[in-house]
């Protein structure tokens, strides 16, 4: 029993932990690593954004859509999007407009970068247009700056 006892202290005091030199080559492959696959995550931030305003144009829409339902019209232009949280108290006044309003949360969400959805009614491509202009916040664009329309979404 001692004779194991003798072994295994004398494992344990053989034992040491990492030499400097085996530190810098696990930094430095590290380092090689990060360089090859780090800009393939880069760009994401960009594209998640770029899926939250779609995802913000299809709740919105869907809120026009029961806006619609009850009172037979689409808010106008002049009237905004805000008739889908406050009742408009322009020409045409909706009959049956909800309470509560037609967003979750009763607050018009801005786009990714910070700035209102365009709206038009009666748009261009549609009965209405819900726009994001991307991160320049001008029309046309590739990448981040890729423009966000309603009548694109599937």
């Amino acid at each position: 029993m001692k004779n194991i006892e003798k072994k295994c202290s004398a494992i344990i005091l053989d034992e040491k932990g990492f030499s400097f030199l085996e530190l810098m080559v696990v930094v430095v492959i590290l380092g090689i690593l990060a360089t090859y696959i780090a800009p393939r995550f880069m760009g994401r931030a960009d594209d998640a954004k770029l899926v939250k305003a779609r995802v913000d144009i299809g709740a919105i829409e869907m809120s026009l859509q029961l806006y619609r339902l009850d009172n037979g019209n689409y808010p106008t232009t002049e009237q905004g999007l805000l008739a889908l949280i406050e009742k408009p108290s322009t020409e045409p006044i909706p009959l049956k407009w909800k309470e509560k309003g037609y967003l979750e949360k009763a607050r018009l969400p801005k786009d990714p970068w910070g700035r209102e959805y365009l709206y038009l009614s009666p748009g261009v491509h549609d009965d209405y247009d819900v726009i994001s202009y991307g991160a320049d916040g001008a029309p046309g664009g590739d990448g981040k700056n890729k423009d966000t329309n309603s009548w694109e979404l599937e």
